[in-house]
């Protein structure tokens, strides 16, 4: 079974799709960080740092098995000929991890696109030529925003993505923050792209928040004003993780995240 949490009716469950090296070093993706700040998320999180200063990105999507439903947060890196091919260790794990913690891809009833990275979207279609959704009784969902700026983001995604899904019915635009059926809510978190978003689960005082690429690595955890290069509006990336990190009063917050060593951290 993959490693979960349980937050009152829910599991969040990290399903592990890949591991390997980020595209360029580290020092150009957080150009502003200093030499003591690399040192602490180097103890926080030693297993982000190949032996040779690279750094080293898990990839991950989250299911979230609740009383009405399993939802999906984000799909990955994909198969060998996804969208991520140029860049990461594809072909990803992920049907394999959705295997393992015993969910049928036709159980998934939504689909939660954080942002259309290629290492978010990966198994959201497959086919090809033949283009179908990889889940296909699920709603996916992406803010509006996100399909405003697909041309400034990603225009290939267009015809390789956005276009099956709304042949197949299967896209559902979202504006803001919204609830799901299941009782997640969606947040709206942009700044790392105009559209992304987040998801949280709560249960009292405790919730779970599935992060996307609202924070990257462990620097940005430890350090939550320093600028990621990718970011494409620093400003508004820096708010929405203020949001999520110190929002409304928890007394136990677990942030689940794609790309640091463990999936879980708790704050």
């Amino acid at each position: 079974m993959p490693p979960s949490i349980d937050v009152g009716p829910y599991t969040v469950i990290a399903l592990t799709d890949g591991t390997g090296p980020f595209f360029s070093p580290r020092s150009e993706a957080f150009p502003d960080a200093t030499a003591e700040q690399w040192a602490a998320a180097d103890r926080f999180d030693p297993g982000a740092r190949y032996a040779d200063g690279r750094w080293r990105l898990q990839f991950r999507a989250f299911a979230i098995r609740g009383d009405r439903g399993v939802t999906l947060v984000d799909a990955g890196i994909g198969p060998a000929d996804g969208p991520a091919a140029s860049w990461a260790p594809v072909p990803g794990a992920l049907p394999e991890s959705l295997a393992a913690a015993g969910i049928e891809p036709s159980e998934v009833d939504t689909v939660v696109l954080t942002h259309l990275h290629t290492d978010h979207v990966g198994w959201a279609v497959v086919g090809g030529d033949q283009a179908r959704p990889f889940f296909p009784n699920a709603e996916y969902l992406l803010q509006q925003a996100e399909l405003d700026a697909i041309e400034e983001i990603n225009p290939q995604l267009r015809s390789s993505l956005i276009d099956p899904l709304r042949k197949a019915d299967r896209l559902r635009p979202l504006d803001g923050d919204t609830s799901l059926r299941g009782g997640e809510h969606v947040v709206a978190t942009p700044g790392h792209t105009p559209g992304h978003q987040s998801v949280l689960v709560s249960s009292g005082r405790e919730r779970v928040a599935v992060t996307g690429d609202l924070l990257v690595h462990a620097i940005q955890l430890l350090h939550p004003d320093l600028a990621y290069a990718h970011e494409m509006d620093p400003a508004r990336a820096r708010a929405s993780r203020d949001r999520v990190l110190n929002g409304r009063a928890a007394d136990t917050l677990h942030l689940a995240t794609p790309h640091l060593t463990e999936p879980f951290v708790t704050r």
